[in-house]
């Protein structure tokens, strides 16, 4: 049964909601309306680095989504060259993040973290495809206990500025476990083995560390969307 209460907020965003209640303080002795203006942008800062508890499936072979938000790509794509996973396209999983969505990012699967790279680049639009190739990322190079080998990408976005991961090379992860956040709306790429099958379709949503994106161990087709 999921937990009921009150999303904690990430330590990541504690000087953030400090920084607003300031402003918001400041606002109100100006004049105050801008006063509650001011308090209701702070209370979407604590809403914006929220992070919530997630029941995580720990089956072996299951991959879930890194990150809450829309299935924007289901599609081939070659993965960032810095993370030496070759040049031929795998199947790949993008999830676009908007501003009210959730922005901690977990591991898809259970892993250790062979390699990390960070890549400056533009600032586009993350639902655009060539957000891939041209933002700004970081990179994780993921080998799984099996020997499988996969990656997640943070994308910068149109707002996003900052990307911030705290896993090093060498670390060994669990399926759903925290690794790193985008601040102000982004979009996170999962690359899949060579052969597994998505099992989401394009404008789902996916919940973080809950919605099953691939089955390693099925051999089950990629699925179909129908929008009703």
């Amino acid at each position: 049964m999921r937990p009921r209460h009150i999303a904690p907020i990430h330590r990541e965003g504690w000087p953030f909601v400090a920084l607003f209640a300031v402003v918001a303080a400041g606002l109100a002795l100006l004049w105050q309306p801008l006063g509650w203006l001011g308090l209701l942008l702070t209370a979407w800062c604590a809403y914006f680095f929220r992070d919530p508890a997630r029941v995580v499936p720990d089956r072996a072979g299951l991959v879930v989504s890194p990150a809450d938000g829309v299935v924007q790509l289901v599609e081939p794509g070659v993965p960032p060259p810095e993370l030496g996973l070759g040049e031929l396209p795998r199947p790949r999983v993008s999830i676009f993040m908007d501003v009210f969505d959730v922005h901690v990012n977990r591991m898809p699967i259970a892993a250790t973290v062979r390699h990390v790279a960070y890549r400056p680049g533009k600032f586009l639009n993350a639902s655009l495809d060539k957000a891939s190739v041209e933002n700004e990322r970081m990179g994780l190079a993921l080998t799984t206990d099996d020997g499988r080998d996969l990656a997640v990408v943070q994308i910068a976005g149109l707002v996003a500025r900052r990307i911030k991961c705290w896993t090093r090379a060498g670390e060994r992860l669990a399926t759903g476990e925290r690794f790193g956040m985008i601040r102000f709306g982004s979009r996170v790429d999962v690359y899949l083995p060579d052969g597994a099958a998505p099992l989401v379709v394009e404008g789902q949503r996916s919940v973080g560390g809950e919605t099953v994106i691939a089955d390693l161990a099925a051999d089950e087709p990629p699925r179909r969307g129908v929008l009703r």
